[in-house]
């Protein structure tokens, strides 16, 4: 077997091993771009495919590349997540469901503030009251947790929305 003919059954195993894993309910941003194209690319620091950089040209054998990881989550999408919640309440949602996500909704912005590029020092407040919540319920609050601890939880989501108004820059 010639070079060119390992290095082309190399690539045509790392196209068909990234299209079972895509096709077996893994990220579709893992899949292999339209086209067949046969190398892989990391996405930059947001993610974003612009930013992507291939793998040097002279590599001398195909070896999968690590999954791609999908970027931190940005504070201005897990923070209109949380003001979802805000015209919802027990009576419309029932109870167990509304207070899971508003506890939910809570948790990715905290994951989100905290790993922003500005750093978790940019959002002192929202992350100390956040912080504060999941001191009082604990950790793996059950249903009943949430709603024994209900004027906690929204007073915490409605405090934390109050912050984010008065910072538009952060979530715009």
């Amino acid at each position: 077997m010639t070079t060119f003919s390992v290095r082309k059954a190399a690539a045509t195993a790392v196209v068909l091993a990234a299209f079972a894993v895509s096709c077996g309910g893994a990220d579709d941003r893992s899949a292999p771009p339209p086209g067949g194209a046969t190398t892989t690319a990391t996405a930059g620091a947001e993610g974003n495919p612009a930013e992507a950089t291939a793998p040097d040209a002279g590599d001398s054998e195909a070896t999968p590349e690590a999954p791609v990881t999908p970027a931190p989550e940005r504070v201005r999408d897990a923070f209109a997540g949380l003001q979802a919640t805000l015209d919802n309440s027990c009576a419309t949602d029932g109870c167990a469901y509304f207070l899971g996500r508003v506890h939910d909704e809570l948790l990715r912005l905290e994951r989100a503030m905290k790993a922003d590029p500005k750093g978790p020092g940019h959002f002192p407040e929202p992350l100390a009251l956040i912080g504060a919540l999941e001191r009082e319920l604990g950790d793996a609050p059950s249903a009943a947790d949430l709603e024994k601890h209900q004027k906690s939880l929204l007073s915490t989501r409605d405090r934390v929305n109050t912050w984010m108004q008065g910072h538009p820059d952060d979530y715009r």
